[in-house]
């Protein structure tokens, strides 16, 4: 596996160059002197010189080795410990923390690329700091001051480590069937009783102590969803002062066995009477947790993104270097035995793909995780509603897209390598197995496409779509005539998908299971179209300043491939999207 590179030339075109992103900071005085340009420059060149260098290595023996459970306890592979330490001692695990409570304060399109950086670099590790930065967002926005006070401070600093509680062995989705139990206690504490599943670093070697998020019903609570409240629970109790007290009544039970990601603990989680504290209201644990769903669906989306980019890096490396047969064209390296297998046409399909899905894969995280920015920070109130609204239905395409896309291209990183892909030795094989979990927690990929046909389109009549898709057609009708080449193609796209739309919303009131049965093919054609937004954006830049370098040039030539090849993969979609639901269901249960 060769070294990891982060892709900061590229993070910060899109930031200086795309979306201009250091103009909407100085219009928010919430971040206009806390970040600039250089600023941002700084802090993702010094996060990506960390992780390329402490985290990136211990990715291959990290997977080789994995996590060892011993009698309750799970020690993590050799190297984490210090290599977390020397993470959060500089203050990355609260990059995007309040800086009340210690935090760096950092937009989430900074969090966003920073995520993106470690990754790439080790999904295993990322991890831990990511259930960390979740559960402190989740009680930065709904705990007591009194909680926040006293928890948030040492989990910013990578002290105190998070985990998210939710799954049960019999509820997985279907969150209103656990049955984890709260009971009141005089003091104001609650007793919590119950088992919890693949909790990601809900037992590891790294932190002094783990505040467990949980979700868990009162004794009088309503049945359902409804009746879901959300609990503190730390594993050492936390005295007055602040300092560590006995063991709290939470063990791990077992660690999982797993396909990928074998450096981050999956654990099962028993909670026998343990001392807990309500985080916001009671039976509204739901809604606080959903607090961070927009910005950990968006993170695990960034996971296939980066899986994918490291999957290129890797790829175009053996490309350049290994030598097969001579090109269509005739030799290349007339002074070598064979020619790289660069110069094979379906090589460079391969390569061109993975490079056209990961770069408008990184515009498209990037963008919303702006309109996260916005929907915080914005004094615009109208501005605010506007990316709430944009960031409620881009989330489930960023969820699913990005990582159904990111599997797409560890596989072609693992196909140019051909027979050494398949070998543990070269890496490309486990980027496929870390990366096919991304298409699963956070809610399974075709769980989000449901989400967005049935609560973003059918529940609002398509009205929250209309206004993004005026905006993208806005944009492509604005582009002068010498970019036709890009904004001829993308409005047709968008056509197409205000058709396909339209029919989906008139099919859905006529048969329910229509619904289901266009979900996911039609996520992917929004998803395609969205990307065709952000190239035609990228190749306009692109077309002003090709005569400025290589740079410009690998991206405008990236941006054609893209509207010539990958596009029009939205009419085979669109076709299998109109034909219905009823082959579907041709079958009886016992045919099938």
């Amino acid at each position: 596996m060769s070294d990891y590179l982060p892709p900061l030339r590229d993070m910060e075109f899109l930031f200086n160059e795309v979306f201009d992103i250091p103009s909407q900071w100085a219009r928010m005085p919430a971040l206009a002197e806390q970040i600039d340009a250089d600023t941002a420059r700084a802090v993702l060149e010094q996060a990506g010189k960390v992780i390329a260098q402490v985290v990136a290595p211990l990715n291959r023996s990290g997977d080789e080795q994995g996590c060892r459970f011993d009698a309750g306890r799970v020690v993590t592979p050799d190297g984490f410990v210090q290599a977390y330490r020397t993470y959060a001692a500089d203050g990355w695990v609260g990059v995007a923390g309040s800086p009340e409570f210690g935090g760096m304060g950092m937009p989430k399109v900074i969090g966003a690329q920073v995520e993106e950086m470690l990754n790439a670099a080790n999904l295993s590790f990322a991890l831990y700091p990511m259930l960390t930065a979740g559960a402190c967002l989740s009680l930065l926005n709904h705990a007591s001051e009194a909680l926040k006070a006293r928890y948030l401070p040492p989990m910013y600093e990578g002290r105190w480590s998070g985990s998210m509680c939710l799954t049960e062995p019999h509820a997985g989705t279907d969150l209103g069937l656990i049955r984890t139990r709260a009971e009141p206690q005089a003091d104001g504490s609650y007793r919590v009783s119950g088992t919890k599943i693949f909790i990601t670093g809900g037992e590891q070697d790294l932190s002094e102590n783990i505040i467990h998020l949980v979700l868990a019903k009162l004794p009088d609570a309503p049945a359902g969803a409804k009746g879901i409240s959300l609990f503190l629970v730390p594993k050492v109790m936390v005295g007055d002062d602040g300092a560590l007290n006995q063991a709290n009544a939470v063990s791990c039970g077992s660690i999982e066995h797993k396909m990928g990601i074998k450096a981050s603990a999956t654990c099962v989680m028993n909670f026998d009477g343990a001392t807990g504290y309500l985080v916001g209201e009671p039976n509204k644990g739901l809604a606080a947790m959903f607090t961070m769903m927009n910005y950990e669906r968006l993170g695990v989306g960034i996971q296939g993104l980066a899986l994918g980019e490291r999957s290129y890096q890797n790829a175009i490396e053996y490309a350049r270097e290994r030598l097969q047969s001579r090109a269509p064209s005739g030799p290349q390296a007339a002074e070598q035995a064979a020619d790289p297998i660069v110069v094979h046409p379906d090589v460079r399909r391969m390569l061109l793909t993975m490079k056209a899905l990961n770069e408008g894969g990184r515009a498209f995280s990037t963008y919303v995780a702006q309109q996260l920015d916005l929907a915080k920070y914005s004094e615009d109130a109208a501005a605010r509603s506007q990316a709430e609204a944009q960031v409620a239905l881009l989330t489930p395409v960023a969820k699913a897209f990005l990582t159904d896309l990111g599997l797409e291209t560890t596989v072609h990183g693992q196909q140019v390598f051909g027979g050494h892909g398949y070998i543990r030795e070269w890496g490309q094989e486990q980027l496929i197995r870390d990366c096919r979990i991304t298409q699963i927690y956070e809610g399974t990929n075709g769980i989000q496409a449901l989400d967005l046909m049935g609560r973003k389109l059918v529940a609002d009549g398509g009205r929250t779509y209309g206004l993004l898709s005026e905006q993208i057609k806005a944009y492509a009708k604005g582009l002068p005539a010498s970019r036709a080449e890009f904004g001829a193609p993308l409005l047709a796209a968008m056509a197409n998908l205000d058709e396909l739309t339209a029919w989906v919303l008139d099919r859905a009131h006529g048969d329910p299971r229509e619904v289901g049965a266009a979900a996911v093919e039609y996520l992917h054609v929004m998803g395609y179209t969205l990307y065709a937004w952000f190239w035609a954006q990228m190749a306009d830049v692109a077309l002003a300043r090709q005569e400025q370098g290589a740079f410009y040039q690998s991206k405008l030539g990236t941006a054609r491939f893209y509207f010539a090849r990958l596009l029009p993969r939205i009419h085979s979609l669109s076709a299998s999207v109109k034909a219905g639901s009823h082959s579907l269901y041709l079958l009886d249960a016992e045919q099938l």
